[in-house]
């Protein structure tokens, strides 16, 4: 009984660190925007669309215009360190399953990244010219991508700080992970 109650209580404070945050997890989200020329970086004050490979956008509450980022490794850099704003209502990042090209992903491609897939340590470089996490809308994309470019695959909340705001000659320590949706580790064994 007492095991039960722990359990419960568990539940509910996790449930309540995510809404703290992304909002209230039962309001609605804001549409994610399409990229225009009017996108500029928040780190690099450079123009998005100029950057090569997947961008990313975050909501914060109160916002009705989104923090723009060259690269989804800035975007993670942004939910990581500590004197950014945490009231984040959405977080979108392009689909590279689903863009046709790595120059300049395709509008229409933008997908929830709590919900997405990331390759990491790949040989692709993202719109700084550094190490990218590389956001997939299934599995199987994913693995196929690590599979043709190296790396391995995680979930959103699996993506390591450490990868995140850490030298980039270096790969991440945690090394290989299976993801919560039950992506693939290197190799493509799950």
């Amino acid at each position: 009984m007492r095991r039960a109650a722990f359990n419960s209580i568990l539940c509910m404070v996790a449930m309540l660190g995510l809404s703290g945050c992304y909002g209230e997890l039962d309001a609605e989200l804001p549409a994610p925007q399409e990229l225009t020329r009017n996108a500029i970086g928040h780190y690099c004050g450079m123009i998005v669309a100029d950057h090569v490979g997947p961008k990313a956008q975050i909501f914060v509450e109160g916002s009705k215009e989104p923090v723009w980022f060259a690269s989804v490794r800035d975007a993670f850099a942004f939910m990581t360190l500590p004197g950014e704003a945490k009231n984040i209502s959405a977080v979108y990042v392009n689909d590279m399953g689903r863009s046709v090209t790595w120059k300049s992903p395709e509008a229409g491609t933008w997908i929830d990244a709590r919900k997405a897939y990331f390759v990491l340590d790949s040989a692709r470089k993202g719109g700084m010219g550094l190490k990218e996490t590389v956001p997939f809308g299934t599995g199987e994309a994913a693995a196929a991508f690590a599979a043709q470019h190296g790396g391995y695959v995680v979930s959103f909340s699996k993506v390591p700080s450490d990868y995140v705001l850490g030298d980039d000659s270096v790969p991440a320590k945690d090394g290989p992970h299976i993801g919560h949706h039950g992506a693939m580790k290197k190799g493509g064994k799950s």
